[in-house]
């Protein structure tokens, strides 16, 4: 697989949809925000590993391919739902190694050096 950056989609996103990105971020953050003010620290970094973006880009994704195939006269509904499960794989595996991380970085933060630490919990969580 090759991985490349397409800056001409910053270009195709419509400022409501950048709009909507943020505000389903921005409320998955609160929320994580009051589950650890009320269950504490360790209970809402729990809820960190989740994607804050992942629901409002997963329905833009599909909505574009759909869009894109529409333009050309064709149904783009099923190559919309794969490209989003693409996303979600994506999404999960990132998740997986957030927990990496965070379960890293608890049990050793507190007893050796942190910058020690810390790139050893990158690195697992990277792994």
């Amino acid at each position: 697989m090759y991985v490349a950056i397409d800056f001409s989609a910053l270009r195709r996103v419509k400022f409501h949809e950048y709009a909507l990105r943020f505000l389903l971020g921005g409320s998955i953050t609160v929320v994580t925000g009051i589950i650890a003010h009320k269950f504490g620290a360790a209970m809402g970094g729990l809820f960190l590993a989740f994607p804050a973006i992942f629901p409002a880009s997963c329905t833009l994704i599909e909505k574009h391919e759909v869009e894109k195939k529409s333009k050309l006269g064709l149904d783009g509904r099923v190559r919309g739902r794969k490209a989003a499960a693409l996303d979600a794989v994506g999404a999960a595996l990132g998740s997986i190694g957030l927990v990496g991380f965070a379960a890293v970085a608890w049990q050793w933060l507190e007893r050796h050096e942190s910058t020690l630490i810390l790139g050893l919990a990158t690195l697992h969580g990277l792994g």
